[in-house]
């Protein structure tokens, strides 16, 4: 068994970031920060983290995730590590890391219908697994990968930080089948052989493994070349 925190929680969000209180009971499981989602600390939760961190290290080693950006996860995971151990004890995390089933659990995730910034639902998986927006008939759904999404939660925070949304980020419905429409976030252009390589507040650069880069504007600021084009109309 871990030692004793008493009423202690440590609330933490798909990214790594995480916050720790000592009076857990005013807070829901899930709650939204700056527009953040974070989740309270419980074994399940422990273990998709973990699992996360796995698909990070793949990518690391297919030279699909900057080494900078692992060597910041693995720092923040290995300190949340500690606490879950000293919370919990390591065999039951090691049952629940057994137990795991990536399928059915649901991850924290900010809405964007929300707006009170209080109690953040977590979008729920449908048939094509991993919806953004998590609410509305969207016609269309782009299937997303994991190893996608633990790429873009891995510039979450910087890419936030400079003017992107979660739905320039992670929107992955639409009204019209992908790529059509302009709606489709970030997390659908990043495929298994790509790596996120920069992050601005205009654009966000992605280098296949073929060597090509990609540049995925971001849809909810001015893009310089629009303004250009628009000049250049008679």
């Amino acid at each position: 068994m871990g030692e004793s925190q008493g009423a202690r929680a440590l609330f933490v969000a798909t990214d790594l970031e995480r916050f720790e209180t000592s009076d857990p009971d005013v807070y829901a499981a899930d709650v939204a920060v700056s527009g953040r989602c974070y989740r309270r600390l419980d074994p399940p939760y422990y273990a998709w983290l973990r699992r996360s961190m796995a698909l990070a290290k793949k990518a690391l080693d297919a030279g699909r995730l900057a080494a900078a950006v692992f060597e910041t996860l693995r720092a923040k995971f290995n300190e949340i590590h500690a606490w879950a151990v000293a919370r919990f004890g390591e065999a039951v995390l090691v049952a629940a890391a057994k137990a795991f089933d990536p399928k059915t659990y649901v991850p924290p995730r900010a809405d964007d219908d929300d707006v009170a910034g209080s109690r953040v639902p977590a979008t729920p998986k449908g048939p094509a697994g991993f919806l953004f927006p998590a609410r509305g008939a969207w016609p269309c759904t782009e299937p997303v990968a994991a190893d996608a999404v633990a790429k873009v939660d891995a510039i979450r925070e910087q890419a936030l930080a400079v003017g992107w949304t979660e739905n320039g980020l992670y929107r992955n419905r639409g009204d019209l089948r992908f790529p059509y429409g302009h709606e489709y976030g970030l997390v659908c252009f990043v495929g298994e052989d790509a790596t996120i390589e920069s992050v601005a507040r205009d654009a966000v650069t992605i280098r296949h493994a073929r060597g090509n880069a990609l540049r995925f504007h971001n849809p909810d600021v001015e893009q310089s070349w629009r303004r250009a084009a628009q000049i250049g109309v008679a």
